[in-house]
């Protein structure tokens, strides 16, 4: 038996690595996709292109702008004087946002009334729009409590008012740095397409070419084919895992606290499942071109729904019970938790438990399909 699936084995790695497509899916795409992440999937915005629509021009709304501008998130690269311009620029996605000040600014201030300042921004990117009213709101507010002391300093008061300190402290990821919440997500990604595509569209290839009828009235087993074709798709898969981790780690300075060996693990496990629906995929599919769209067609609900990018606590009650269906959205509690946590299997195993069950059934079934559509 064992004689047999090595012979398999063998073949398999053979006539994977010799293929030119493959080699480079197998290779290149790892590389690019967690290069891409690192550099591109980056919510931390800094350096917003800005326009300034001073109408004002006094000392008090130079003194905002230039609070504004030597901030680094805003940065100046328009300064218009009219409506007209204003609406092109934001149109035309020339700049995020436009900070105007009307006429009468200065002189509200010093009279003592409230002075308006306005804050037109493209709120097609929601989530981008509400960044930056935070950092505006936390400038104005800056910029009326120097406002406030320049008063009573210049009034020969000395307040010390009572106040609350509010100190933060993030836990596990510091800085907030988006780079170190995405890119271990980036291995559950590249772990689960490979191994699908791998696994699908190699066994589809061999119904293609016609060798897998040569397969079939090989003294191979069912179940010794099976593995003969799973075992070298997992362990490229696991391979990829350990070259982006290692990429991670030195390119990019994601941190790593916990045990590789635990993600080693918890990667076999996942790919029970990622690999068992790449079976199932194979034995409804009679082209590459139909395996490969069958794979998508899994993939992306999977991965909408495993938290990857949008939380699972904000979609709606209903669809978060699906979520539980969805190995994906364990094995990213497990990767992040290992890798930003450093937290063990005793705290983990509430994550495995249900990945190892799901991995467990969705192979089996798969195995059993194969098994029934070779005899």
């Amino acid at each position: 038996m064992f004689e047999r699936i090595k012979a398999i084995l063998i073949k398999e790695f053979k006539q994977v690595l010799r293929d030119p497509r493959m080699r480079s899916i197998i290779f290149i795409s790892p590389l690019l996709q967690i290069i891409l992440f690192g550099y591109a999937a980056n919510r931390d915005i800094n350096n917003i292109p800005t326009a300034i629509y001073d109408r004002d021009n006094t000392k008090q709304s130079r003194q905002l702008v230039r609070d504004f501008t030597y901030s680094k998130y805003f940065i100046p690269k328009y300064y218009i004087y009219d409506d007209r311009s204003q609406d092109k620029i934001l149109n035309k996605g020339l700049a995020s946002v436009v900070i105007r000040i009307d006429r009468g600014f200065g002189r509200n201030l010093i009279a003592g009334k409230d002075a308006d300042i306005q804050l037109a921004y493209d709120g097609s990117d929601s989530n981008t729009a509400m960044v930056i009213m935070g950092y505006a709101n936390t400038i104005v507010s800056e910029y009326q409590n120097s406002l406030l002391e320049e008063e009573i300093a210049a009034d020969g008061f000395l307040i010390n008012p009572p106040s609350v300190d509010l100190r933060e402290r993030a836990w596990f990821n510091e800085n907030l740095i988006s780079c170190n919440y995405y890119l271990p997500g980036v291995i559950a990604s590249i772990v689960t397409i490979m191994s699908l595509l791998l696994t699908s569209m190699a066994i589809v290839r061999e119904k293609e070419i016609g060798t897998m009828e040569q397969l079939i009235v090989s003294p191979l087993r069912p179940l010794e084919l099976i593995f003969g074709k799973l075992i070298p798709f997992g362990v490229i898969a696991l391979m990829q895992a350990i070259l982006i981790t290692i990429l991670g780690v030195l390119w990019f300075h994601i941190p790593f606290r916990g045990s590789l060996f635990l993600l080693l693990l918890s990667t076999v496990i996942f790919l029970f499942t990622s690999l068992g629906v790449g079976l199932f995929i194979s034995t409804i599919s009679s082209t590459q071109q139909e395996a490969m769209m069958s794979v998508f067609l899994f993939y992306m609900p999977a991965f909408l729904l495993s938290g990857f990018a949008y939380p699972i606590a904000n979609m709606p009650g209903v669809i978060q019970l699906f979520t539980y269906l969805n190995p994906l959205r364990y094995f990213l509690v497990i990767i992040r938790s290992v890798f930003l946590k450093g937290v063990g299997i005793n705290i983990l195993w509430v994550q495995l438990l249900p990945l190892l069950i799901i991995g467990l059934a969705v192979i089996t079934m798969s195995s059993l399909r194969f098994r029934k559509r070779l005899e």
